[in-house]
This record gives structure tokens, C-alpha cells and sequence, in this order.
């Protein structure tokens, strides 16, 4: 079953400031997205706040760069070393390739092609859109005057958020909510979400609410083993291919696992293995499009299959689609 994910703005935000995410967490959600294994919520308060914000987390952002300088200033009794000399050539070479990135990264800026925002359109595409309606804008106001959480600085953006969830959201299935605001957070524990908050959402969903500062901890905490997202993607696919239940969920993991082209000696391992054991893969391995797959994967990989297990995939497995090799001449 799918996670049910909220991200809060200022985590987008991130990307284009000073943060202990890396880019790779957007790529790992959108491969869980586009696998099925999580359910994005973006309520439109969410995308209007980034759009509204992203030029001036930027413009921060440059301005620190900016003010990050070398000092050029030695004492007179420093010039006579050779170090000092080295030192010059170094800060000189550091002045001028800090520049040249600056003049890319701002081409890049006002094109707005940054890694950054490639990665956040494509996410934003992915996710589940919530319209804000003018329910959820009145239940806001009235939170926010009633003075319950969220909602800071006479500000309802927070609450609109909230209550946008609260309206969208179905099923009993535990919710996932990555944010680093203060208006989440317990007052005893920073780590901790606000505990009326998640009172409300259980008495509300029968689900708990699943609490992270970070994507970096999202991932940490529920996919602990993966490191980076073409990883994460085809450990996905080859799980899918293991546990396939029918031909056409047979085919939609091989059309994707087909795309890929570097694997693991485990990884390799297991698609051929899954293609031994598993009859939704065994059944129609004889089709022209499995079988090519098949034996361009064992090609490929060859010297990372157990022997073994390729004794095995040649003597059950027959090949219909390509050529058998030259025989070696002697």
C-alpha cells in the first residue's frame, strides 16, 4: 500500500538554500511515486507559498555566496616563502571559478532550469493536487481566530494547509508529514509533532501521524537501505518482478527493468532467479518480448550469474530470439 506523504514549503524551499538534503531525496520520491509505492498531497496554498518564496530563499542564498571571500591579506613577513606565492595562485584560481559559477548558476536562475526546479516541477506534476475551496478557507479563519494550531505572524497559510489535509485525505492509513516549522512541532520536543494536531488527526482518521524535520530523516527512518535513488528504483522493479501476481504486472516491471542497464551480481541474481520460480514470468518466457529481455539481461550480466543458476535459465528457458554465439574454433 501506498504512503501517504505531506511536505511542508519551506522543505521544497531547502533546495535552493543551505540544507542537509541533497537532490537525489526529490529523485527518490518521484521514483516511489511513479512505482506506487507513496501518494504525494499538494494543496494549492503549498504551491502557491514556493512560487511566492523561491526568489527570495535564492536571493539569500546568493547573497551568502557572495559574502564568502579568502582573505588576500598576509603579512609582510609571509612574502618571502614559497608557500605564499602558492597561496596567491590558489586564491586567484578560486576568484575566478567562484565567478564563473556564479555567472552559470544565474542564467540558470532566471531561466528557471535550475536541477532545483526540474526536479519540484516534475514532483509537482506526480503529486495529488487539493484545490483550496471556500470551505477550507472559512474553517481556517476560524481555527486561526480561535487560536489553534497551525498559524503564526496573523498568517493562515498554515491553517489553510491544515485543513486542506483534514478535508482531502481518506482511509485509516497512518499519514506521513515532513515540515520544519515550529507551528508542527511539540512545545516539550522539537521532534515530536504538536500533540493537539495530532489529537485532532486521529480522532478525525483513526490513523497516527508520522513526524520528520527532514527528508534526509524521512528516508533514514522508512527506507533505511537505500542510498540513492536509481538504487532505490530498481530494488522497487526487481521486488515487483519477484512478487509479480499476473502477466501484465510481469511485463510492466520488465519494460522498466529493461530501460536499466547497470545491476548488481545480487540483483542479477534475483531477476533470474525470479524468471525460474516465479510461473508468471516462467509461463511466457517464450514470448518474443520476455524472451529477448531475458537473454539480453543473462548476456549482458553473464559474469555475474551463479553458475548454477545459469546451467539452470539455459536448459528450462529456450532461446527463440537471439542468435546463439559462433562456435570457438580450435
Amino acid at each position: 500500500m501506498a504512503i501517504k506523504l505531506f511536505i511542508d514549503t519551506n522543505i521544497y524551499l531547502n533546495f535552493y538554500h543551505y540544507s542537509k538534503d541533497d537532490l537525489d531525496q526529490l529523485n527518490k520520491l518521484i521514483v516511489l511515486i511513479d512505482n506506487d509505492h507513496l501518494e504525494l498531497f499538494l494543496p494549492r496554498q503549498i504551491l502557491d507559498e514556493f512560487y511566492r518564496n523561491r526568489e527570495n530563499k535564492i536571493a539569500d542564498a546568493l547573497k551568502r555566496l557572495n559574502q564568502s571571500k579568502i582573505d588576500t591579506q598576509f603579512p609582510q613577513f609571509c612574502k618571502d616563502f614559497e608557500e605564499y606565492h602558492s597561496l596567491k595562485k590558489i586564491i586567484k584560481n578560486f576568484n575566478k571559478e567562484k565567478q564563473a559559477l556564479q555567472d552559470k548558476v544565474m542564467k540558470e536562475i532566471e531561466s528557471q532550469s535550475l536541477e532545483a526546479d526540474n526536479l519540484t516541477a516534475n514532483l509537482f506534476r506526480k503529486a495529488q493536487f487539493l484545490e483550496t475551496t471556500e470551505e477550507i478557507i472559512h474553517k481556517a479563519k476560524l481555527r486561526f481566530d480561535l487560536g489553534n494550531p497551525p498559524g503564526k505572524n496573523k498568517s493562515y497559510g498554515d491553517a489553510v494547509n491544515w485543513e486542506t489535509l483534514l478535508y482531502y485525505v481518506q482511509g485509516t492509513e497512518d499519514f506521513y508529514f515532513i515540515a520544519d516549522d515550529k507551528d508542527y512541532n511539540s512545545e516539550i520536543d522539537r521532534s515530536k509533532f504538536n500533540s493537539f494536531l495530532s489529537n485532532e488527526w486521529y480522532q478525525q482518521k483513526k490513523s497516527e501521524i508520522h513526524y520528520f524535520n527532514s527528508l534526509t530523516d524521512f528516508f533514514k527512518e522508512v527506507f533505511p537501505d537505500i542510498k540513492l535513488a536509481i538504487e532505490l528504483e530498481k530494488e522497487i522493479l526487481i521486488s515487483s518482478l519477484i512478487n509479480s501476481g499476473s502477466f501484465y504486472d510481469t511485463r510492466k516491471a520488465i519494460n522498466k527493468l529493461d530501460k536499466i542497464k547497470d545491476y548488481s551480481r545480487e540483483q542479477v541474481n534475483d531477476v533470474i532467479s525470479a524468471s525460474l520460480n516465479n510461473t508468471q514470468i516462467y509461463w511466457i518466457s517464450d514470448d518474443t518480448d520476455i524472451n529477448e529481455f531475458l537473454y539480453q539481461f543473462v548476456i549482458s550480466n553473464k559474469e555475474k550469474v551463479d553458475k548454477n543458476l545459469l546451467e539452470e535459465f539455459f536448459s528450462k528457458i529456450p532461446n527463440k530470439t537471439i542468435p546463439p554465439p559462433p562456435p570457438i574454433r580450435v
